[in-house]
């Protein structure tokens, strides 16, 4: 929604739309093939990375 002619705003309103859903890292990942193999030891790795920042802020919130 562009308000006052204001078209700056509204670009940067739906960047960051976009980039919560993710769709530029879909972008990315779909510009070339990726092996089902090499795609399911980047999920894995992801859940990983995930699965560590929530251990990270449960111990920064709880304090042990």
């Amino acid at each position: 929604m562009v308000r006052e002619n204001n078209v700056d705003q509204a670009l940067k309103a739906l960047k960051k739309k976009m980039q919560r859903e993710g769709l530029f890292r879909e972008m990315k990942l779909r510009r070339s093939y990726e092996k089902p193999s090499e795609r399911r030891a980047r999920e894995r790795a992801e859940a990983v990375r995930r699965h560590r920042k929530l251990m990270r802020k449960r111990l920064e919130r709880e304090g042990y």
